[in-house]
């Protein structure tokens, strides 16, 4: 069986942000978060591993053809150092994603360590230091599936944040997210844990997001982040102007949740870290 590559004392902590689901804010809560990080001092790393590449359009990020993407990361193709560009935000970075990353688990299967290839890069990068930055945080923003890029996100990882949406049948896909994520520690990854699940678009004039809210904590507890990311149209229109919503409208309701929710991520991390 394929082998795990242990990181140094002080390498970056990796956070994959998944759910199978699509449309839960996995994206934007990868932007915004990673915003709202590096608003407070952190040094963030998005890697874009999606390829419809919201998280590198939400950041203003233009990709022309031929650019190095995540997809030549995962390819062996190019380094983190390579493929990283500056998001505008200072400390913010990201590895955008192309198109390529469609044909990317077909390609993947008949490669060496299919499923360590982005452990792999940033093992190399935290050893070799190419991009001239020390990462505290690299944020993996996710495809909606449980594929081997998604495999691949979950292997690098120490942690694992869930985005889950307030809505009917919210906890039934988190409980097939949990599961995978059982094997991956099981046979890829011993040190990944649950990070947190953070409930968004939550309407508080809905009973049903508050009934949802009350079922995920009853069975999760204190995994369940504090925070809540109201359904907001700020947040909806940010992306459309190539922008975070803390840079769009820093005062909306949006942007204030997300920067409770890195405060609160920030207090976990230092505990995990404690443990």
């Amino acid at each position: 069986m394929e082998k795990a590559i242990d990181g140094a004392a002080d390498r970056p902590r990796i956070i994959t942000i998944a759910n199978q689901k699509g449309g839960v804010g996995k994206t934007t809560t990868a932007i915004n978060l990673g915003t709202a990080l590096a608003a407070v001092g952190e040094s963030v790393l998005i890697c874009d591993l999606d390829p419809q590449g919201n998280a590198s359009t939400g950041l203003g990020i233009e990709r022309p053809a031929g650019s190095r993407s995540s997809y030549h990361v995962l390819m062996g193709e190019a380094s983190l150092a390579e493929a990283l560009v500056k998001s505008g935000i200072p400390r913010l970075y990201c590895v955008p994603s192309t198109m390529d990353l469609l044909g990317a688990e077909l390609e993947l299967s008949g490669i060496e360590r299919k499923t360590y290839r982005l452990q792999d890069a940033i093992s190399r990068e935290i050893r070799e230091g190419e991009t001239g930055q020390a990462f505290t945080y690299i944020l993996v923003d996710c495809p909606p599936s449980l594929n081997l890029l998604t495999i691949n996100a979950l292997a690098a990882a120490d942690a694992v944040l869930v985005p889950l949406q307030c809505e009917f049948f919210a906890l039934e896909g988190l409980s097939q997210l949990l599961k995978t994520v059982e094997r991956v520690r099981a046979n890829l990854n011993p040190k990944l844990v649950i990070q947190g699940v953070v409930l968004t678009m939550f309407d508080k004039r809905n009973s049903l997001s508050e009934q949802v809210a009350q079922d995920v904590r009853s069975v999760l507890g204190e995994k369940v982040y504090n925070t809540v990311i109201p359904r907001n149209v700020r947040v909806s229109e940010a992306p459309s102007y190539g922008k975070p919503v803390l840079l769009y409208d820093d005062e909306c309701a949006g942007s204030e949740a997300y920067i409770r929710l890195a405060s609160e991520l920030i207090r976990r991390e230092r505990h995990l870290r404690a443990a």
